[in-house]
Formats: C-alpha cells, structure tokens, sequence
C-alpha cells in the first residue's frame, strides 16, 4: 500500500467487516459475542478516526491552507457517527435488538456516505498534495498495519 487511498479504504473495509460481525452477533441474540465484536469495531473505528484526525487531516491542512474544506466536514461526520456508536452500545447494554438494529442501521449509512466522500474526494486530494510526505508508512503504524504497508 503505497498511498493513503488504498491504505485507509483497505481500513475502511477492515472496520465494515468488524461491523458486520457485530451485527450479525447482535441479531442471533448472541449478546456476549456481539458486545465482544462490537468494542473491537469500535476500538477499530476510533483509530481510524485518530489517525485521520492527529495525522492525516492537521498534515493536509498545513499543506494546503484548507481548514473549513473537507477536513473540518468529516471530523464533523466523525463526531456523528461516535454519537451513534453510543447508542448502540447503550442498546447492547439494555439488550435491545431492535434499538440495536436501528441504530446500526443509521451509523451503516452514515459511514457508507462518509467513507465515499473520503475514498473519491478526500483521499485523492491527500494523495495529490501530500505526494512527497511519506505518510502512508506513518498512517499504517498508527492504524496497526505496518505488515500491510
């Protein structure tokens, strides 16, 4: 993986595949399983929400001088999306599938959205204008993938 692009949408994957397991856990009232799955996502989730937001975001900023373009919208989704990680463990924890389902539902297609805008804007941008950078390698590191890099 020799750009952000593929490294962080091969992340993105990684993240909708724990996601996966967590609901399908969840749906087969599988409760220990699911809560398991679910903490692991979110533990996934969130460091790839940090290495975005400590690393790749502040280094795109700087070069660019864009600090109310892309970023700053997709820390916002970001902020969305750990409100709803909330509500679904706060589901998990009451044992309530069907708020479950409906909240995973909601962060599906908001991560869905999110991880398009990132993958087809964003990431290309970072690619174009952080070239010289050497980021991916740091990226992967903090993502746990240096093997993969």
């Amino acid at each position: 993986m020799n750009d952000i692009t593929t490294l962080m949408s091969h992340d993105h994957r990684s993240c909708d595949e724990s996601f996966a397991r967590a609901e399908t856990a969840i749906s087969r009232g599988k409760w220990d399983e699911g809560t398991a799955e679910l903490e692991k996502f979110i533990a996934e989730l969130e460091t790839h929400f940090t290495a975005e937001e400590s690393i790749l975001f502040p280094r795109f900023e700087s070069v660019t001088g864009m600090t109310e373009g892309p970023t700053k919208v997709m820390r916002g989704e970001h902020a969305d999306m750990r409100e709803a990680v909330e509500r679904m463990r706060d589901a998990v924890a009451r044992r309530d599938k069907d708020d479950y389902a409906g909240e995973a539902e909601t962060l599906l297609i908001l991560m869905q959205q999110h991880n398009m805008k990132e993958e087809n804007v964003l990431y290309p941008m970072c690619d174009a204008q952080l070239a010289g950078e050497n980021l991916p390698p740091t990226l992967a590191k903090q993502l746990g993938r240096e093997q993969a890099a």
